[in-house]
């Protein structure tokens, strides 16, 4: 899983939201955000994960909390899936896992014994480019409250 650590400074990238919108690190000077890292749009864990997230939005916005979703699906997925479940916040691309590989989120996974490349479910909470929080055990059906509570 990942090696970096609370108080750690977090790694510098760039990649691109939904809208094709291009964001980094530096967007999110003097920001407390949640990115949080998921595998695929649309599947149980991850809808779970962002509805939890959706439905508490007001109270995460009212915390001062700013919140992106990362994967590796690309602008179009995110698109439709947004649209779908009526997500008020942006997700963001990583198609070349880079973003991932920074995070230590693009892991080695197995399934029925078949070993592949995958990522990660992990949260980072960063505060003015610092973590200042990781949450590797996701409860996807109350990761709003786990935010809350970091």
């Amino acid at each position: 899983m990942t090696t970096l650590t609370k108080g750690q400074k977090a790694p510098e990238f760039s990649t691109v939201d939904q809208n094709n919108n291009s964001v980094s690190l530096q967007n999110w000077s003097n920001k407390k955000v949640v990115l949080y890292f998921y595998p695929k749009d649309d599947t149980p864990g991850c809808t779970a994960e962002a509805c939890s997230l959706r439905d508490n939005f007001d109270s995460l916005k009212s915390k001062g909390f700013l919140i992106y979703g990362i994967s590796p699906d690309g602008i179009k997925k995110h698109l439709k899936f947004i649209e779908k479940y009526a997500l008020p916040f942006d997700l963001l691309t990583d198609e070349d896992h880079a973003v991932a590989l920074a995070f230590g989120t693009w892991i080695e996974k197995s399934m029925y014994g078949r070993k592949y490349m995958g990522m990660a479910r992990v949260t980072f909470i960063i505060e003015n480019g610092i973590i200042t929080e990781i949450i590797e055990k996701v409860d996807t059906k109350n990761h709003a409250q786990q935010v809350m509570n970091s």
